[in-house]
């Protein structure tokens, strides 16, 4: 596998990395979080000028025409800044899965918006008691003359209640665990019967618990086929999971940084503590994890775009395996070799610590991923 950087996306890494250095202070952050609006206008404006936000998208669309690799670049450089606005919402979930199932009369009409900052979106797709069970969908869609009526909750909607239009998953036949009978839905921010409820997580970002009652939507706002929208949802959740498997290399290489600067500065009897051999060791573990976990984001990336569901998921729960484990090394290292700073909200390397945490549970955590590769393996084996 080549690992080399073409030249437009090293361009691209390197304005970014300068960007967020620069212009996303730890700072800012915090300006942005304590404002509770899930994001800074003025940053997502200049997030459009830079092209990011519809770097994927086809350029009949407004897009650049770009891949899952062009996405990780991206996400990495988020992950060293902690970046919290809406990106993996608008442009990953909502904004892939339009691109790969819309309509093109859909497609027009969205599209060019997200690209121009203009239109978020979410996807609402998880409920409660399903944790990472993709296919159990609860909320239903029953037809009517015009459309479809929408019943049912979902739980943690990222940025949900930031989108400006949601898709919804809802099911309209099936039992409650059958892959088939879920269908895909637009559903306007502000439509009746719609109750968002928007909170903070601990980590500075946005989730949202959502209620439909009785929703209507026309038959219009179908997204893809009725009733076999599963194998989509896979895709733009693995999409998701290589983009989060990224943002947690950029997030733990920032930490490490930070880890290895404290060590130079702190004192202990009267030296820079790491000149003691054992934190040295602590910190070259830290490094080899954070490698490790670039290697396999990296091989996330090029498998996600892959329609070969087989490989694609494989290589996806390989992938979220190992970038669990090292971030939850790499953090826990990184607070211990801070010592009692390493928790505490004035310092960058405990908020890179929660986001790593809660990284590790989105689409599922380290042990669930483990347990998808070795029931692949013994399938393939039997």
């Amino acid at each position: 596998m080549n690992f080399d950087l073409t030249e437009e996306q090293q361009m691209l890494q390197d304005s970014l990395r300068r960007f967020v250095a620069n212009e996303y202070t730890f700072e800012k952050r915090g300006q942005i979080i304590d404002a509770g609006k899930g994001l800074d206008e003025p940053t997502w404006r200049q997030f459009a000028e830079m092209g990011l936000l519809g770097f994927t998208f086809p350029e009949d669309y407004d897009g650049l025409g770009g891949n899952a690799v062009d996405t990780m670049l991206v996400m990495d450089c988020f992950g060293r800044a902690l970046v919290v606005e809406p990106y993996l919402a608008t442009v990953v979930l909502g904004g892939g899965l339009l691109r790969d199932i819309g309509s093109d009369e859909q497609k027009a009409a969205i599209l060019p918006k997200v690209s121009a900052g203009e239109h978020l979106m979410a996807f609402a797709h998880s409920e409660p008691g399903a944790r990472y069970n993709l296919t159990q969908v609860m909320t239903r869609a029953e037809k009517t003359d015009d459309g479809f009526v929408l019943n049912g909750q979902k739980t943690a909607v990222i940025h949900g209640g930031q989108a400006d239009q949601l898709i919804v998953s809802a099911r309209s036949s099936g039992d409650i665990t059958d892959p088939d009978g879920v269908s895909l839905f637009l559903v306007d921010r502000n439509a009746e019967g719609l109750r968002v409820t928007d909170f903070a997580t601990h980590d500075g970002q946005r989730t949202a618990e959502l209620i439909l009652d009785n929703v209507r939507v026309s038959a219009d706002a179908v997204l893809g086929e009725p009733g076999h929208a599963m194998p989509a949802i896979e895709k733009a959740t693995d999409l998701a999971i290589a983009a989060v498997c990224a943002e947690a290399v950029g997030a733990m290489e920032a930490l490490n940084e930070a880890t290895l600067d404290y060590l130079k500065t702190r004192k202990q009897f009267g030296v820079p503590i790491g000149k003691f051999q054992v934190l040295q060791h602590r910190m070259a573990d830290m490094f080899i994890a954070a490698e490790q976990a670039k290697t396999m984001a990296i091989l996330a990336a090029s498998e996600a775009d892959s329609d070969d569901r087989e490989t694609r998921r494989r290589a996806i729960s390989m992938a979220k395996t190992l970038v669990g484990q090292s971030a939850r090394t790499v953090g826990q290292d990184a607070v211990q070799l801070h010592g009692g700073m390493g928790v505490t909200d004035e310092m960058f390397a405990a908020h890179l610590f929660k986001r790593l945490t809660l990284i590790n549970l989105l689409f599922g955590d380290a042990d669930h991923h483990l347990e998808q590769v070795s029931d692949q393996l013994l399938t393939g084996a039997a």
